[in-house]
């Protein structure tokens, strides 16, 4: 290879595990057909960045994705890349069987193909029926019983799938690794999807965005596209400084609750605003990930929320302080989408919405008028209604706002 010429991702592997610069990258048999990739979550006590993220770091400063000194260190994003990375590259495939994530060093197992073919037959041969489907597994995590882990196996690359190696795969542990998924609220119901034969593989869900649109007493203030793959909070500010214990090591985007004077309201409501937004200090996280759409209330104001996974339409649905609650089910989601395709339902609902400070939903009060709510849309639903013509195209949905200025006021 010419000097300075760029390797391939296997060879600069290879010779990563070689070296011996980095603890637990190993190989893993003999033949050096397998090795092992140190996998610790940056959230465990005993987690050094130095030594646990050196070879995620090592791989982003070779792609060009950091420079030392002049970006920001942001070990979450190093590991995101360089496992996009892996589950995109045809040199490598995990093993599953193999993973010791439960320990106190943990690690992945990965096989290297040999000319794209597997060295071992890893996995029984697949039928071309199955190559077609989308397969959702389900099974209970051994650290939380009632915690339902769903993982997408797919064949073929999604239509959003690892964009410039910044999106997370869909992998089992992407739960896990989410600091913010302890299930102490309502537990997900326990469901037994049928795989999806009408859903082409290339419709693989792997988008993590969301859509956040901001109403002050029906008017729009702010619409947002989330870029984060740890999703959003939603709060009065921004996140203080000291809170790391609370909110933890975390890359979610902040959407700050503008000044009620960016908008036309009357005096007493500007003022009922002002008051309401004082208790707005810690707000909301909400995140999307492979089970369904989550959120998590933290400011001490209240919070109420309508959506398909909604105990009640017609009274308020309350969110509890400091716990975590499923907005949306997306193996539910899936199967809703299969029967509107097979003409045996309606097409399945995805649309959630947030009330700060006033209970909702409220049959006495229309949410126009209600003083600050938020309208949350999945992108994930949005894309794979269009590609079956079943979404609008000219906007994600119908807003309860008639202002068409610009993103943000």
């Amino acid at each position: 290879m010419e000097e300075g010429a760029k390797m391939h991702m296997k060879e600069w592997l290879i010779a990563q595990i070689e070296s011996g610069k980095y603890e637990g990258l190993c190989w893993e048999d003999e033949d050096k057909t397998m090795f092992r990739i140190p996998w610790k979550h940056a959230a465990k006590k005993d987690y050094k960045q130095t030594a646990d993220a050196a070879l995620f770091k090592a791989w982003a400063v070779y792609k060009g994705k950091y420079r030392e000194g002049r970006d920001k260190a942001d070990p979450t994003m190093w590991k995101t890349r360089l496992r996009c990375a892996l589950n995109k590259s045809t040199d490598f495939q995990e093993v599953p069987e193999r993973n010791q994530l439960d320990i106190t060093e943990p690690y992945k197992v990965y096989l290297i193909q040999q000319d794209n073919v597997p060295a071992v037959p890893a996995r029984p041969a697949e039928s071309p029926q199955t190559k077609d489907q989308v397969i959702i597994q389900a099974k209970r995590s051994p650290k939380s019983p009632g915690f339902l882990d769903r993982q997408l196996h797919y064949q073929n690359e999604s239509f959003q799938a690892c964009k410039e190696e910044e999106e997370k795969p869909l992998t089992e542990d992407l739960l896990r690794e989410h600091m913010y998924c302890e299930f102490t609220g309502n537990k997900p119901q326990n469901h037994s999807p049928a795989p999806l034969p009408f859903l082409s593989p290339t419709l693989t869900i792997s988008d993590l965005r969301m859509q956040v649109i901001l109403l002050y007493h029906g008017q729009r203030v702010m619409k947002v596209t989330t870029r984060s793959p740890d999703g959003c909070f939603i709060l009065q500010g921004c996140v203080p400084l000291g809170n790391e214990r609370i909110y933890g090591p975390c890359t979610a985007q902040q959407l700050s609750l503008p000044s009620p004077g960016s908008v036309s309201l009357p005096s007493c409501i500007a003022e009922a605003m002002n008051r309401l937004l004082c208790h707005l200090e810690r707000g909301v996280l909400l995140w999307v990930a492979p089970d369904g759409v989550f959120i998590k209330r933290f400011c001490q104001g209240r919070v109420y929320w309508s959506g398909p996974m909604a105990q009640h339409t017609d009274r308020p649905n309350k969110l509890e302080r400091e716990k975590t609650f499923k907005l949306l089910d997306i193996p539910t989601f899936l199967n809703g989408l299969q029967r509107c395709l097979q003409g045996k339902g309606p097409t399945p609902s995805y649309e959630i919405e947030l009330c700060f400070g006033e209970e909702y939903p409220d049959p006495n009060v229309p949410k126009t008028k209600k003083l600050i709510m938020a309208q949350v849309v999945p992108l994930f639903a949005v894309e794979l209604l269009q590609r079956f013509n079943l979404g609008e195209t000219e906007e994600v949905r119908p807003t309860l706002t008639s202002n068409t200025e610009g993103e943000k006021m």
